[in-house]
């Protein structure tokens, strides 16, 4: 089950937030792991230099997942570092400037989003399966594609672009699966609700947050690290069986 020879882990988006705890899990269990960031430089480099000096193999690279040239670097730079891939998590995303209605958004806003959030990940996907298929030589793997609950809700009146790329994910996801099941490669998805990181601050919406706890069944937002241990779940503890499937993790929501 999983991916049970500890070959490298490559995280998209790693370097805060749910990212950062998806890497520092993944790289206690032993694996090799090298993760991109777009921003904070010595944030993603501390996190990198305390891991090594706890014994464990990390590296980080800045990285766009919205620029294909970026993405090419990036896999480059991984398999240079720590050998043939074992899983792709992209956790990477864009979500803007929250309150904005459909009326009010602007073609680059629009264009970056789906970038970030559905090009991007279909890149890193292919250059995954290069080293993951079983009919190119490789030994099989897992990719994990961090979608959101918006997929389902719509976000109105808040980020209807950002839920339209995720559900454009959810899709990829299962069309995905179907088509390298085969190979011996599961894709699977994980949809958070509402966390509590610094993301609804940092797009305008610090408020978000409280109001997740408001109307979340369980009467809280989650924590980084939450959704992070089902990420990592599904990428090195799920069942083989478990594929083409979007979990939520979002308090009943």
């Amino acid at each position: 089950m999983g991916i049970v020879d500890k070959r490298l882990i490559l995280v998209t988006g790693g370097g805060r937030g749910i990212g950062a705890d998806v890497v520092e899990r993944i790289a206690r269990r032993g694996f090799p792991v090298c993760f991109s960031y777009i921003s904070r430089e010595q944030e993603a480099n501390n996190l990198v230099d305390r891991l090594i000096a706890q014994g464990h193999r990390v590296a980080c690279l800045r990285s766009d997942v919205g620029e294909p040239a970026d993405i090419d670097r990036l896999f480059k730079f991984a398999q240079d570092k720590f050998g043939t891939l074992g899983g792709l998590v992209n956790n990477a995303g864009y979500v803007g400037q929250v309150g904005r209605k459909v009326a009010n958004v602007d073609h680059e806003t629009l264009k970056k989003t789906f970038d970030v959030n559905v090009i991007g990940p279909f890149l890193c996907a292919q250059h995954a399966l290069e080293q993951l298929s079983t009919d190119q030589g490789g030994a099989g793997g897992r990719i994990v594609n961090v979608s959101s609950i918006a997929a389902r809700t719509g976000s109105p009146n808040d980020w209807v672009d950002y839920a339209a790329s995720k559900a454009a994910l959810d899709t990829f996801t299962l069309g995905l699966a179907r088509e390298v099941a085969k190979q011996a490669i599961q894709v699977i998805g994980v949809a958070p609700g509402g966390v509590a990181t610094e993301l609804h601050a940092q797009a305008g919406g610090p408020e978000r947050v409280e109001r997740f706890s408001q109307v979340t069944p369980i009467g809280r937002a989650a924590e980084a690290a939450e959704i992070a241990e089902v990420v990592v779940w599904a990428l090195l503890d799920a069942p083989d069986y478990l594929t083409g499937t979007t979990v939520d993790v979002a308090g009943g929501l």
